[in-house]
């Protein structure tokens, strides 16, 4: 007999106790009490939820030897692998997925680790060939090489890279939240770094604008080691040609390779950074593309996940010689979503033998790592940096513009109801249904995918203020992970995935059972949105729902 009795309490009286249970035997006891008694679907679905959590506790790591790769998503196949460096393993893996659920993305996930471990064998007998290097003004002369008119383009090879610099963003005088969020992960990243490398790079803060010097004890309490900023009165806003200029000449100050005539900067001395952050905001993706470009290195545009490792990598034209590999040491790996599918790509950025592609860039979306806690009490360097800026930058003068007040930031609440354009039908009353179900939690906010934003729904006045491109959810706006991810009316677009995939639990509801969203959904209420909507406001003013929130939360 289980110490408690599910038929002896309301269901949302029992959230709270079965969190506390950890023994599979004893739910499964609880669940035969209340089948036999009240056979209550929501308490079943309570109970059958933490049997699951908890078995999955017990279960420990994966062995990649005996797992059925059958329960595994690519996701997870392409987790497990990377920690398996036995070729043998990896092979015999290969062979178990082509016998059985036969995935290309996993496959292929399994054959880059297989040739990570051990490369590209040669074929027997041939030797490596040296690949010919023709410089890209003579392999093309009837081409245009604007790489060459770039300032900033040393065409460098050897040079010293040092250090990863995270673009801070401020707004209306505030320093906007995913600045905070890159600053922990760069903190965390270069911890690691260091460790493993028995280096001692700097995680550099840069601020750009007419309040800069004013964040920047903020930003060392979020991680900065360094912080390099330029404040003028003409950066109140941003501004694409003087952004650009200013982070490129602090990126190249200093160093063996400055420009001549610069005298060497003694807080940097080395070429140009290692690795380059920004975060993919507005501003921010143009300023990461400009830069990056102006640097001539490569972008990974819109990120929710970075790592540094080594990379083995056979291709000839990083290689420079066919047939041979080779490993690249210090590689930040930049994942993003895959737009063919529901699935992540990793994006590295590797030199080849007559040509250096540093920094190393990304850019990454908001609400993709944690926001870290501050510490006022770290120490840190501070660079007020001096810098003539061209008055032809400023020829357009911007005398009037509008700023939205206060803004929203779906971050950090327990639940987000989102809606899709399941609305269609009579928009305002999907808007108006999804806030009173909104208004029913405790702490929750309205999100809306890309289609509402980009549709020429007609919406009136006291609901249109809701309809905002800063509530769009998705790699194109915020990323949210709520302890409930509600998706009304939503298909369940890659874009959108992004934006919430790191959700405790995603209730999904849509009249056709075979979208999108349902691959990654841990419900899916087939029906009407107009219908359902206010029967789980109804529920959750009831606290079933609520109860099912809390045993759904890890």
């Amino acid at each position: 007999m289980p110490d408690i009795d599910p038929t002896d309490h309301e269901i949302a009286e029992l959230g709270p106790k079965i969190k506390d249970v950890d023994d599979a035997d004893e739910l499964r006891a609880m669940l035969a009490l209340e089948e036999d008694g009240e056979d209550r679907v929501p308490v079943k679905t309570l109970i059958e939820d933490r049997i699951e959590k908890v078995e999955s506790e017990d279960d420990g790591e994966i062995d990649p030897e005996t797992v059925d790769l059958s329960e595994l998503t690519v996701a997870d196949v392409a987790n497990m692998v990377r920690e398996v460096d036995d070729a043998d393993v990896l092979r015999d893996l290969l062979e178990r997925e082509k016998a059985g659920e036969d995935r290309k993305t996993a496959k292929s996930q399994i054959e880059s680790r297989i040739e990570s471990v051990e490369g590209t064998e040669e074929a027997e007998g041939e030797e490596s060939e040296a690949v010919e290097y023709v410089p890209p003004e003579e392999k093309y002369p009837d081409l245009d090489h604007p790489t060459n008119d770039k300032q900033w383009v040393e065409g460098t090879v050897g040079a010293e890279y040092r250090d990863m610099w995270v673009y801070c963003e401020t707004q209306a005088g505030e320093l906007v939240d995913v600045s905070k969020e890159m600053l922990g992960k760069a903190r965390t990243l270069m911890d690691t770094y260091n460790e493993e490398y028995d280096e001692s790079e700097r995680v550099v803060a840069v601020l750009i604008g007419a309040d800069a010097g004013d964040h920047v004890e903020d930003v060392i309490a979020y991680g900065a080691d360094l912080v390099v900023y330029h404040e003028d009165p003409r950066l109140e806003r941003f501004r694409h040609q003087p952004y650009t200029e200013i982070f490129c000449d602090m990126a190249r100050a200093g160093g063996e390779l400055a420009a001549e005539g610069r005298e060497d900067i003694d807080w940097k001395e080395y070429h140009e950074p290692r690795y380059t952050v920004f975060p993919a905001t507005n501003n921010g993706r143009d300023l990461s593309a400009l830069v990056q470009g102006e640097l001539d290195s490569g972008l990974a545009s819109d990120c929710s996940g970075l790592y540094i490792e080594n990379a083995m990598i056979s291709n000839p034209a990083k290689v420079g010689t066919a047939g041979d590999k080779k490993e690249f040491e210090r590689v930040l790996h930049m994942k993003r979503p895959d737009f063919s599918g529901f699935e992540y790509s990793t994006i590295l950025c590797i030199d080849k033998p007559h040509r250096d592609f540093h920094p190393q860039g990304a850019s990454v979306i908001p609400g993709s790592f944690e926001m870290p806690d501050p510490d006022y009490e770290r120490d840190g360097e501070v660079v007020d940096y001096e810098m003539a800026l061209d008055d032809d930058w400023f020829k357009v003068e911007v005398e009037e513009y509008d700023r939205l007040s206060g803004g929203v930031d779906l971050t950090g609440h327990d639940v987000i109801v989102a809606v899709g354009r399941g609305i269609g039908d009579d928009p305002t009353r999907g808007i108006e249904q999804a806030l009173d179900l909104v208004d029913a939690f405790e702490d929750a906010d309205l999100g809306l995918s890309r289609g509402v934003i980009t549709s020429s729904y007609s919406f009136d006045g006291h609901v249109e203020q809701y309809v905002t491109e800063e509530r769009q959810i998705g790699e194109s706006g915020q990323e949210v992970e709520p302890d409930v991810y509600i998706a009304a009316g939503i298909s369940g677009a890659i874009q959108h995935k992004v934006g919430c995939d790191e959700s405790d639990t995603i209730i999904a509801v849509n009249t056709d059972p075979d979208a999108d969203i349902r691959d990654f959904s841990d419900y899916l209420i087939e029906g009407d949105l107009f219908e359902v909507l206010p029967q789980l406001t109804e529920a959750v003013e009831a606290g079933e729902l609520g109860a099912m929130m809390e045993a759904s939360d890890d």
